[in-house]
């Protein structure tokens, strides 16, 4: 539900600076998960790979021990095989005392990776969903719906724009892709994009769908403004549940769901997206 009440900070060059790090950071992440990323590697492996990585460039895992309902997440990365749809806990991670059960990655299943790194106390976020070997064209097609619906967001971050043209154009592309193939996407409602900088979670939030509600509490975009856009598509129904370790969201119909989200900062005249990977790789 969006706020009636924000209090947004806005970012100093001096504190795009320290984003803009901790954006690479989390480029680089992803940039080892995606060359991972094989029939028969493991959760853990992943999780593990990547708390190595950020150690190795000076980065703190903004997900590890944050604190949701009290209870604290177990990884430094989200992980979310097939029909979950974020927070998924990888492997081998000690959890309410017991460390998590480890699963192969299986041809033709879709991960999604979360990534969040801290660099002198700022976040960078960043997601992906990748294919495990070879998925089927309708999953495979989800995919990149999402991920042009995460684009259309962001080609809609501007000075004088407004926080609702960007929900309107993620869900635009979303429906714009729609066709009697297919049938309708589920986009999902429950979580949303968010504000992000010396905390992880910042306002404003950022739906992926325009509401009444938005209309009528729109933002209208600054300069310094940083979000993390990140859409969350489903082959079916919009719906979720979570699931009894308090944490890992599935759809309710057990079919596939996509995420992809970059954290991004309103310029003088346009937009910077923070966690792109310098080389130019297709990860995002």
């Amino acid at each position: 539900m969006l706020q009636r009440s924000r209090q947004i900070n806005y970012k100093t060059d001096r504190e795009l600076e320290r984003m803009r790090v901790a954006g690479r950071m989390v480029a680089e992440v992803h940039k080892l998960m995606q060359a991972m990323v094989a029939p028969g590697v493991t959760t853990g492996d992943l999780n593990e790979a990547a708390h190595a990585k950020m150690k190795e460039m000076g980065g703190i895992p903004s997900f590890l021990g944050y604190v949701v309902g009290g209870k604290a997440y177990p990884a430094v990365l989200c992980i979310s095989i097939d029909d979950e749809v974020v927070h998924g806990i990888p492997g081998r991670c000690m959890y309410r005392g017991k460390l998590t059960p480890d699963r192969k990655l299986e041809e033709g299943q879709v991960v999604s990776i979360d990534c969040g790194v801290i660099y002198q106390g700022y976040h960078g976020d960043s997601a992906v969903t990748l294919p495990v070997g070879k998925v089927a064209p309708e999953v495979q097609e989800l995919l990149t719906v999402c991920r042009e619906a995460l684009w259309a967001g962001i080609r809609k971050i501007r000075p004088g724009g407004k926080l609702s043209e960007v929900a309107s154009a993620i869900e635009g592309e979303v429906r714009r892709r729609e066709n009697e193939k297919t049938g309708r996407y589920g986009i999902v409602e429950e979580y949303v994009g968010h504000g992000i900088g010396t905390k992880l979670h910042e306002d404003p939030q950022v739906p992926n769908f325009c509401s009444p509600q938005l209309l009528r509490n729109d933002l209208v975009l600054k300069k310094g403004l940083v979000v993390a856009i990140e859409p969350m598509v489903n082959l079916g129904t919009h719906k979720t549940r979570t699931l009894a370790d308090g944490w890992t969201v599935v759809t309710k119909d057990k079919k596939p769901s996509a995420h992809f989200e970059h954290t991004v900062a309103v310029t003088d005249d346009g937009f910077e997206v923070l966690t792109l990977r310098e080389d130019g790789g297709a990860t995002h």
